[in-house]
């Protein structure tokens, strides 16, 4: 038996994949806004941490 034929038998499994990709999108929605917020003085100073 196939993998594929294990997961059609489960009742309800359409709803993990949806589920996973709002998280992604989520995540990665967060992540774009946090780096877009920052401001140029943060981003210059974290850039010059390894040299100081």
């Amino acid at each position: 038996m196939k993998f594929i034929n294990y997961l059609e038998s489960i009742s309800g499994i359409a709803i993990y994949p949806l589920i996973s990709m709002l998280l992604f999108i989520g995540v990665f929605g967060l992540a774009l806004w946090q780096v877009f917020r920052q401001s140029r003085e943060s981003i210059q100073e974290q850039k010059n941490l390894p040299l100081q």
